[in-house]
């Protein structure tokens, strides 16, 4: 066997996909890399490869609870995103419903709405923006904290929350379970509160499933509460200036957009196709059995990584996959993971990207850098703290 290599890849300043990647994606078997913490793992970068490892139900997520998992952050993640079926599948079907077409729909003229607003508000100020702290992340925690009923002051806290739990900084796993702690009873609090007032929100429909049909555990609510607040708030907020970046660096592309705004749905399944917006692979797979993947036989009780970004690269599956093109049908991308584990919330999450910069390209069309981007480090999701912006 191969000796593992230091793991991850991937740069924080920018959204470029690192060179060994590459390499991976050549070589005839998987890559064995070694993560800060935990067990070495093998690597996934093969589009096939991945699709195989997300969907087959000979890997599980639910395993690494019992092994010195491989991690680049200083805890293993848990909730619903580390489960297995049939308690995945018994969890997903309830939370779906809350994420209907016609649900999120109902959500777009707020999107919209707010994001109007936001620019109203830069352009009140003057130049220069900061685009991220002015634009894109009121977007994404306004409409998380729609859904979970969470009171406009308090969307600070949950901000200070979510950074602290995405962090893959050297913090103690004292301070993580203090703020994991603190999030847990606060969103015990808004329990309590949608069960005296239920409302229409997302919160009042799990307290219902766990009150009138008992299909949902108390924790298990808190816990899928956490995970549709990192999940639908860090990513998108990330995304909108990684997209911004992207298509600066590709002028002619940006121009498209800005003469004819109608093609946003499409340009957002690239450009999610085309930023790999994570610093590393993140959740392990553990073989319940050998199973061969692409050139390796992965033997049982070995991890398995994923690389989205990667397989979102895969020339076998992307024409030219290096490019930023339009154009390109890219909707079989990975981003939104595939199989029993994909994102509930995608559906929504498209919603605020096209709306986002759909808004942007209209009301800004000279959006352009100002100054130097600060990036995000020591972080799962990649993408600028801070970033001056100019029209």
């Amino acid at each position: 066997m191969s000796t593992p290599i230091p793991y991850p890849f991937n740069d924080f300043h920018g959204i470029e996909l690192a060179p060994e990647y590459a390499s991976a994606l050549s070589a005839s078997e998987l890559t064995r890399v070694k993560l800060p913490q935990g067990e070495p793992a093998w690597l996934v970068t093969r589009y096939e490869d991945a699709r195989l490892v997300l969907s087959d139900r000979r890997f599980s997520r639910a395993e690494a609870a019992d092994r010195d998992a491989p991690r680049a952050m200083p805890r293993t993640a848990g909730g619903i995103v580390m489960m297995d079926p049939p308690e995945l599948t018994r969890i997903r079907n309830l939370v779906t419903k809350a994420f209907t077409t016609r649900q999120v729909e109902r959500l777009r003229p707020h999107v919209r709405r707010l994001a109007g607003e936001l620019i109203d508000a830069m352009e009140a100020a003057g130049r220069p923006a900061d685009l991220v702290r002015d634009f894109a992340l009121p977007i994404p925690m306004s409409v998380i904290c729609e859904l979970l009923g969470v009171p406009v002051e308090d969307q600070p806290k949950f901000k200070g929350w979510n950074d602290s739990l995405l962090s893959t900084g050297a913090g103690t796993a004292e301070q993580t379970r203090r703020n994991l702690g603190e999030l847990s009873q606060y969103i015990l609090g808004l329990i309590a509160k949608r069960r005296a007032e239920p409302g229409e929100d997302l919160m009042s429909a799990l307290i219902e499933a766990r009150d009138v049909d008992d299909r949902l555990t108390e924790i298990e609510m808190v816990q899928l509460c956490i995970a549709i607040l990192i999940a639908g708030y860090e990513a998108t907020a990330s995304q909108i200036p990684n997209f911004v970046v992207a298509l600066l660096d590709h002028p002619e592309q940006f121009a498209r957009l800005r003469a004819d705004p109608d093609l946003m749905p499409g340009a957002v399944e690239e450009l999610l196709r085309f930023v790999p917006l994570a610093s590393s692979a993140m959740f392990p797979h553990y073989a319940l059995e050998d199973v061969q993947v692409g050139g390796t036989l992965v033997r049982k009780g070995e991890p398995v990584f994923v690389s989205i970004g990667a397989a979102n690269r895969d020339g076998q599956r992307f024409d030219e996959p290096q490019r930023l093109d339009l154009d390109r049908d890219a909707r079989a991308h990975l981003a939104f993971g595939h199989g029993m584990h994909h994102c509930i919330g995608s559906s929504l999450a498209r919603v605020e990207l096209t709306e986002a910069m759909r808004v942007l390209v209209t009301r800004l069309p000279g959006l352009r850098i100002d100054g130097d981007i600060e990036w995000k480090t020591a972080t799962f999701f990649r993408g600028p703290r801070r970033m001056p912006v100019t029209w």
